[in-house]
């Protein structure tokens, strides 16, 4: 894998690397923002416990092709559990909570959520690292989390989001949980490569789902609309791995604070994706609540 980084990174830098890395920034945040949908989707002839673990299973198959190129970690004494802690939260707790989330809310909803992701990293950064906690990132925090009471509030039951007051705090939980993850993989990529790492997490998450979508019952291949099926197969196979793969080429040739700024149009991606492929809307009250989450993630990210 070391020497397929090498010679990707000096290719790119052949052939102009800014704007490489804006395309692999476009197109991780184009795969993470369309997820949501997909994630819909494949609800439409799955349980959400079937869906994350077939996506995992796929996931996994691919795994064997690259993990053999992956340079060995450097394994310390103690580190299992901080990896079974990484595997917990991601992608066991998060993949568990945001499928039933987008069971119970629309996606669009789900993936505004997801713009508090980089305020609840800083919040676990203070907590576990001892990193800086600015007041303007807890403001930013507060108002964030004001505007999405109030998009739940806001959003009336319909049949394909029963519940979306439900569903949006499942998903706030989900975030919760990637903050944690991203906290804890900045200790381990020093010594652990990102590839090594993902495949890890496909696996366990392949074996720690597969009682439950046993549980819940897998349907007849027949009986599974198509466009459900293409769903988990884009959910597995490009989501999971091409938007990790992209994102981390992008931070080859950027800071990576600068790349971490495109997180914040994973939002208006899906968004976006839930009206043009789902007929997905909104209220002006729901869309004015989107626009208090917006302001409380800049602010956030301004402090």
């Amino acid at each position: 894998m070391a020497d397929l980084s090498e010679g990707a990174a000096i290719t790119l830098r052949g052939h102009g690397s800014g704007l490489a890395a804006l395309l692999c920034l476009a197109g991780a945040v184009f795969l993470w923002g369309t997820s949501f949908m997909a994630t819909k989707a494949a609800l439409a002839g799955f349980s959400p416990m079937a869906v994350i673990w077939l996506r995992m299973t796929l996931a996994s198959l691919t795994v064997p092709v690259f993990m053999r190129r992956i340079p060995r970690p450097e394994h310390r004494r103690g580190d299992w559990k901080v990896l079974a802690f990484l595997c917990l939260m991601q992608p066991c707790l998060y993949f568990l909570l945001e499928g039933y989330a987008i069971s119970l809310t629309t996606s669009a909803q789900a993936g505004m959520v997801s713009s508090l992701v980089p305020l609840f990293v800083a919040v676990g950064a203070w907590a576990i690292l001892g990193e800086r906690l600015s007041g303007r990132c807890v403001a930013g925090l507060a108002v964030s989390m004001t505007g999405v009471a109030w998009l739940s509030l806001a959003g009336a039951p319909a049949e394909t989001a029963p519940d979306p007051a439900l569903g949006n705090l499942l998903e706030v939980g989900a975030m919760g949980c990637a903050a944690m993850y991203m906290v804890v993989m900045k200790r381990l990529s020093a010594r652990y490569s990102t590839w090594w790492l993902t495949g890890m997490q496909c696996v366990a998450g392949a074996v720690f789902f597969l009682p439950g979508a046993l549980w819940t019952g897998l349907p007849s291949p027949a009986s599974v609309p198509p466009a459900a099926w293409l769903a988990v197969v884009y959910l597995g196979l490009f989501v999971t791995l091409g938007a990790f793969g992209l994102y981390n080429m992008a931070m080859t040739f950027m800071p990576a604070a600068r790349a971490a700024l495109a997180i914040n149009l994973v939002s208006p991606v899906a968004l976006v994706a839930g009206w043009l492929v789902l007929g997905e809307s909104m209220s002006g009250m729901q869309l004015a609540a989107c626009g208090v989450v917006g302001a409380g993630v800049w602010l956030g990210r301004r402090g």
